[in-house]
C-alpha cells in the first residue's frame, strides 16, 4: 500500500500540470514568454546605454556645430537631456511600449513612420531571396547527401562555396553591368522605374502585389525586371547556407538504423531519402530557413547600396554614418524582435513535431 505521506512522483506531477489550465498557462509564460520579454528589456537597455556613451552629440547632430549656448542648453532640455541618466531611460522605456522612438534626424519624421515607409522593401526583398534560396537550397542538400563524395555532391559544394566566398556587392556590381547594361535583361537600380513611381498605387507596401492587384502588369514587370537580380544575389548566399546545413543533417539521418530498415524491406531510396529521412529533419532545417530569413531581414546593407534599394539597411546605414540614434535604436529593437520571434516560432514548432522535446 503506497504510504500517503510519500511525495507525488514526477510524472504524476506532469499530470497534474497539464490537468490545472491556470498552472499550465503560467508553465508557458515562464519557460516562453519571460524569457522573450527579459530578452528584450536587455536589448533596450544595451541599446540605450550603448547610444548615451558613443561620441556623437545629439544636440550637435540637429543643430549644428555653430548653434549659440542658448540654442544648445534650449535644445537639450527638450531633448531631456538635462535629467539623470536614469530618468531618461524611464522615458525612453515608456516611449517604446507606446511605439515611440521619436523624431529621425535624417528625416524629421517619427522614426517609426520610417520604419513602415522602408520595411516592405526589406520584406518584399528578403521573402523573394529566401523562397529562391529554400526552393534550391534544400533539394540541392538532399540531393548531395543522398550521393555523397560523387560528381553532383562535389559540384553543389563547390557551388555553396562560391556563395559563401564572394562578396555581394562585387556579385551585385558584376551582375548589372552583364545582366542590365550589356545585355538589358533587367531593370537597373532601384524598385520601380521613374515613369512608372507615380502610377502605382500603395495598397500593401509592396510593388509585386500592388502592381498584380491593380491588374497592371506592365509595372509588374518592370517591378520583377527590378528585384530579380538583387533577390537572387541574396538567394544565392541563403543556398550555400542552407544547402550545406541540409546535407549535414541528412548525412546524419541516412546513417540510422531505420534507413537500412527501409531499404531491406523493399523502399525505394528515393522515399527512404525523402519520406522518411527528411521528415526527421524538417524542423531542423526549418529553423535554418528562419534564421537565414531573420538575417536577410536585419538588411543586406552592401545589396541595397548597391541597387540603390530603398529599404531598411539602407536606412539603417545612412543613421548610423550621421550619428541619429533615435533611428538606430528603432533599427536595433526591430532587428531583436524579428529574431527573438522567428526564435520562438522555432521553438514552438518544435514541440509541435517532435515529442521528444515537450
Amino acid at each position: 500500500m503506497t504510504d500517503p505521506t510519500f511525495p507525488v512522483p514526477r510524472s504524476d506531477a506532469g499530470n497534474v500540470a497539464r490537468q490545472n489550465p491556470a498552472f499550465a498557462v503560467l508553465s508557458i509564460f515562464g519557460r516562453t514568454l519571460l524569457p522573450v520579454f527579459v530578452t528584450l528589456f536587455g536589448l533596450a537597455a544595451l541599446t540605450f546605454f550603448i547610444g548615451r556613451m558613443l561620441p556623437i552629440d545629439p544636440v550637435a547632430s540637429i543643430l549644428g556645430d555653430n548653434a549659440t549656448q542658448e540654442a544648445y542648453e534650449k535644445m537639450s532640455r527638450a531633448l531631456g537631456m538635462d535629467k539623470p541618466l536614469w530618468y531618461q531611460f524611464g522615458v525612453y522605456v515608456k516611449g517604446i511600449l507606446s511605439f515611440d522612438f521619436g523624431d529621425a534626424l535624417t528625416t524629421g519624421k517619427p522614426v517609426m513612420e520610417d520604419i513602415a515607409r522602408v520595411f516592405p522593401a526589406t520584406i518584399e526583398l528578403a521573402t523573394l531571396a529566401i523562397v529562391i534560396g529554400t526552393g534550391l537550397g534544400i533539394p540541392a542538400g538532399v540531393l548531395s547527401a543522398m550521393y555523397r563524395n560523387s560528381w553532383l555532391d562535389n559540384t553543389i559544394r563547390f557551388t555553396g562555396l562560391i556563395g559563401y566566398s564572394a562578396p555581394n556587392f562585387w556579385l551585385g556590381l558584376m551582375g548589372l553591368v552583364l545582366f542590365y547594361a550589356t545585355l538589358g535583361w533587367i531593370g537597373g537600380p532601384g524598385r520601380i522605374d521613374f515613369i512608372y513611381e507615380f502610377d502605382l498605387e500603395p495598397v500593401t507596401g509592396f510593388h509585386l502585389i500592388d502592381s498584380a492587384l491593380a491588374g497592371n502588369w506592365e509595372i509588374f514587370r518592370n517591378v520583377f525586371g527590378h528585384i530579380i537580380l538583387p533577390a537572387s544575389i541574396l538567394g544565392f548566399g541563403a543556398l550555400a547556407y542552407i544547402s550545406r546545413m541540409t546535407r549535414s543533417f541528412m548525412i546524419e539521418q541516412l546513417a540510422q538504423e531505420y534507413i537500412v530498415t527501409a531499404r531491406v524491406k523493399g523502399v525505394s531510396w528515393a522515399r527512404t531519402v525523402w519520406v522518411h529521412a527528411f521528415r526527421n529533419v524538417a524542423v531542423q532545417v526549418l529553423t535554418v530557413v528562419a534564421l537565414s530569413y531573420a538575417f536577410l531581414l536585419e538588411g543586406a546593407v552592401l545589396t541595397e547600396t548597391v541597387f540603390a534599394w530603398p529599404g531598411f539597411g539602407r536606412y539603417l546605414t545612412n543613421a548610423l554614418l550621421v550619428g541619429d540614434m533615435n533611428a538606430v535604436v528603432g533599427c536595433s529593437l526591430l532587428v531583436g524582435v524579428i529574431f527573438v520571434t522567428l526564435n520562438l516560432i522555432c521553438d514552438l514548432l518544435y514541440r509541435v513535431f517532435d515529442p521528444r522535446t515537450r
